[in-house]
């Protein structure tokens, strides 16, 4: 839209619908055109113009290209809720999709891959095909886009209609764009199937070799993610591959040139000679240092990158560590990464250098980065050993500037630096003890304290500096005490005198009789009892040599390092996690025979309390299947609804690709027909304002199914919602969606949400306590529940082998049995459909022998990954099943067993 049409935004209009429907049916074009954009700007702000979709669609008949655009947009939005009235514009679609103006042709096309719905699907197959072999090379390439979109609706379609091929043959088109679209599309399709769908071979690498020099600066992009899966046959194969990637490390797009990076990186791996890896080495450091004189955010994202490539190759940054100096301005985040990647590339050849800026930060204001700073100090003379009395020489020199953090935090590294070599430089231990009335930090004091026991017979008042701490030994932190205890038995061994063997007697008395934390009182009563049966064994454990720590400064493991560089200039490469521990994708499980006997005679083993064995039962079918928004739908009637999915970009990103990750619904009036919510705030309790909700799973996210129903005189705007801290740190993933609700009118909405922002402390609870106002009201309060059943996992099957290992492989303890009196099963395969609906998943099924109980092995998994493994212990049609659940946190049990009788009730 053009910089005039931000009137569309501002009316205030009563009756503004029947205008609108008036001036759609206008027999003037502008007219018409006006109200059309009105309609999209009343959509954009989250007004419910649905009841307008017919005479919107009635617009379509046009030729001028931005009314139909607008058109478009509207379907794309509304197609969902209206599946029926949808069908109406389908001929217009294939119409256009044969106009002679090839913007048209593209916009038909990529419009109905937009439409998410599946009656539609059938229609848009004549006309993609056509477009996929149009004469323009911009219908080619939106139409390469729109079978990613058409495979994600209906992958069986685009396989049996042959959309796969046409999409690996269009990686040979002249036109290089076409070329990075199909590269996409492909890439995107192999993300979500299990099948080989994509494989460059060597002709399909020549090709985009050869449009790598000419496509935009995306398609780049593209092309070279896909060139960082190919395994290149021989080092030859790599250096070629190399040689014709490197002009776009000069590009001037950072995704580029990561991407480019990444891409050499792979293939220096097989890369021999070691010359040609020096060189490489070079050419690699210019366009990384560029990197960090872009805007701090893009400064952050490569320096994330970088951390992972000097992990693996430091030799490319080596010489340029003076980049990595921070600078007055630089935000917060920015100076931690360059502090973490300095401490990579410290060596002896520039350790002076590095430890002169190290001093500088610790005299800033910023008190975390100045802990960080003097926290490198500590890890560069862990790493260097020929360093080591410099650094402790700089951490001498911070004590003395007498800032209570800084001395705090260098006597923190000073202990690793004692750990790390000991007997080596013991002379400062009489500096440190002239700070000892100043510390007040626990961590501080723990390492103030091992150091005086670890080094007593050095330090002749040993006994005197201890004992300044016991005088307030009870209320002293768990880490404090322990270090305490130990101390004064290390003490005790090494100065048996009548002062320690006094102070020893009251450290333990304290440790046993007046704490009541369960590792401090065991370390006591062990202590005490070596010291009382065999004090040379005590001596033996207590003082034995203790292994040296190591710099810890390369932190991630070589197979998930490996992965990360797989995944630079991706948000793995940032957030230093694989791309499975932050994006859930569900793939739905192969089918398998339903028909499958279970061996009912053989031994399954004894059924209480023990390992079952499943290697003998079959698993029937474990498809995932969309949850509805209150109850679980059986496999029957889900087969006839297509799963939610995201909404598409309505402004649409640079080739038409949804980009949104969670599917985000706009506040609707009118709501699709489902169970009544649970009444949340009544309307007596909430001045007319009654809001109903419940916690939903769809697609693997979690939402929260609200509406809202003002039965007050007043219009209520302006609504917000907030999330007290909660077991699993549930809070909004995006602000509420609800614009306004009139007097007698209601609003529905789904709410995103995301896990583990704001978690509580203590034993696990489902309540879950929400606090909502608007502009015209209080703020309200009410108390819902977290039904444990919404955060089961889609990923939470198992294999019947795994399920056995990880039931062996807990120990008993972690194994938790209750009686549910209100749950009953009377029909297995529907009990199991049923569980299999909300992501718990069939293992194996056994009779028992002599009885008419039927025992069934099930497996589920909540966030973070804690896998539930269950054991159901029933008689079909009697009220009463015994549920036996073994997991690595046995204190989520209550809440699972209140899902399981939910289900099962």
């Amino acid at each position: 839209m053009s910089g005039h049409d931000a009137k569309y935004f501002t009316t205030t209009k009563k009756g503004e619908i029947h205008e609108l429907k008036e001036e759609l049916n206008s027999q003037y074009k502008d007219k018409k055109k006006d109200a059309v954009k009105k309609v999209i700007a009343a959509m954009t702000v989250g007004k419910d113009v649905s009841m307008l979709f017919t005479d919107v669609v009635n617009c379509m008949q046009t030729d001028n290209l931005e009314l139909k655009k607008l058109v478009y947009l509207y379907l794309i939005n509304y197609a969902k809720s209206h599946p029926d009235l949808a069908i109406l514009a389908v001929n217009t679609f294939v119409k256009d999709s044969q106009d002679p103006n090839p913007l048209i042709r593209a916009l038909a096309v990529r419009t109905m891959g937009c439409i998410r719905v599946d009656k539609i699907t059938e229609y848009l197959c004549d006309p993609l095909q056509r477009c996929l072999k149009d004469d323009d090379p911009y219908v080619r390439k939106t139409a390469a886009v729109c079978v990613a979109k058409l495979h994600d609706i209906n992958a069986e379609l685009v396989e049996d209609r042959g959309f796969l091929e046409a999409l690996k043959d269009m990686i040979s088109d002249s036109n290089p764009m076409v070329v990075a679209n199909a590269v996409a599309s492909l890439a995107e399709i192999q993300e979500g199937s299990s099948k080989l769908v994509f494989e460059i071979t060597n002709h399909t690498l020549f090709k985009l070799l050869a449009a790598l020099n000419e496509c935009t600066e995306w398609g780049q992009v593209f092309i070279l993610d896909a060139l960082s899966k190919y395994k290149s046959k021989d080092g030859r194969d790599a250096e070629n591959i190399v040689d014709r990637v490197t002009p776009r490390l000069q590009h001037a797009n950072c995704a580029v040139v990561l991407s480019a990076v990444k891409v050499i990186l792979q293939q220096m791996e097989l890369i021999t000679s070691t010359d040609v890896v020096r060189n490489l080495s070079k050419k690699l450091a210019p366009p990384l240092v560029t990197l960090l004189s872009a805007e701090p955010e893009i400064q952050y994202v490569a320096l994330r990158n970088i951390n992972l490539i000097v992990q693996r190759r430091p030799g490319i940054l080596a010489h340029e560590i003076k980049v990595f100096f921070c600078k007055y301005n630089d935000p917060i985040y920015v100076k931690m990464e360059k502090l973490e990647i300095m401490i990579k590339l410290a060596s002896d050849r520039n350790i002076d250098q590095v430890l002169l800026e190290f001093k500088e930060y610790a005299t800033e204001v910023d008190v975390d980065f100045v802990r960080k700073a003097v926290r490198a100090i500590g890890r560069c003379a862990i790493k260097l050993e020929r360093a080591a009395e410099r650094c402790i020489n700089v951490l001498l020199d911070l004590i003395k500037i007498k800032v209570n953090y800084v001395v705090q935090e260098a006597i923190v590294v000073i202990k690793d630096i004692f750990r790390r070599y000991p007997n080596m430089y013991e002379s400062i231990i009489a500096t440190l003890c002239e700070s000892l009335d100043t510390l007040d930090e626990p961590e501080a004091k723990a390492s103030m304290i091992w150091i005086i026991g670890e080094y007593a017979e050095r330090i002749d008042n040993a006994d005197e500096l201890l004992e300044s701490f016991l005088e307030t030994f009870p209320e002293e932190p768990a880490q404090v005490q322990l270090q305490l205890l130990t101390a004064a038995v290390k003490l005790f061994l090494k100065k048996p005198t009548e002062g320690p063997q006094q102070m020893i007697q009251v450290v333990l008395n304290n440790a046993t009789q007046e704490t009541d934390n369960p590792d401090l009182r065991d370390r006591a009563y062990v202590y005490w009892r070596l010291l009382s049966t065999d004090p040379e064994a005590a001596k033996d454990v207590v003082l034995a040599e203790k292994p040296t720590i190591c710099d810890d400064s390369n932190m991630l493991d070589s197979s998930l390092l490996d992965e990360l560089l797989a995944n630079i200039a991706t948000l793995a490469s940032v957030y230093h996690k694989p791309p499975d521990a932050f994006v859930s994708r569900a793939r739905p499980t192969p089918q398998q025979d339903e028909d499958e006997e279970y061996n009912e005679g053989q031994d399954m083993g004894p059924s209480e309390s023990s390992a079952p064995v499943p290697e003998v039962a079959a698993t029937p079918a474990t498809t995932q299947v969309p949850v509805a928004p209150a109850a679980p739908v059986p496999r029957t009637a889900a087969a006839q609804v297509p799963p939610t999915q995201p909404v598409a970009d309505l402004l649409g990103d640079l080739m038409g690709l949804e980009t949104a990750l969670v599917p985000v619904g706009p506040a609707t009036s009118a709501a699709p027909a489902q169970p009544s919510l649970p009444v949340l705030l009544p309307a007596t309790s909430g001045q007319g304002l009654q809001i109903s909700g419940q916690l939903i799973r769809r697609d693997g996210h979690v939402f929260y199914s609200l509406k809202f129903d003002n039965l007050s005189q007043t219009v209520l705007d302006g609504f917000m919602i907030q999330f007290n801290k909660n077991t699993f740190g549930l809070a909004a993933a995006g602000p509420l969606q609800v614009a306004v609700v009139q007097p007698a009118g209601s609003v529905s909405t789904l709410l995103p949400m995301v896990l583990f922002q704001n978690v509580s402390p203590g034993p696990p609870n489902s309540v879950l306590q929400v606090a909502v106002k608007n502009n015209q009201q209080p703020v309200w309060y009410f108390v819902d529940k977290i039904p444990l059943q919404v955060l089961f996992m889609e990923d939470g099957h198992m294999e019947r082998g795994v399920f056995l290992e990880t039931w062996k492989s807990l120990p008993d303890s972690h194994e938790v049995a209750k009686d549910l009196p209100n749950a009953t099963i009377t029909n297995v395969d529907v009990s199991l459909e049923k569980l299999a609906t909300t992501n718990l998943f069939f293992i194996a099924r056994r009779q028992l022998k002599d009885t008419n109980q039927e025992v069934l092995y099930l497996s589920g998994k909540v966030p973070p990954n804690i896998p539930f493994l269950v054991e159901l212990t029933f008689v079909v049609g009697h009220p009463s099943v015994k549920c036996a659940v073994k997991t690595p946190t046995p204190e989520m049990a209550p809440l699972f067993f209140e899902a399981i009788e939910s289900l099962l009730n």
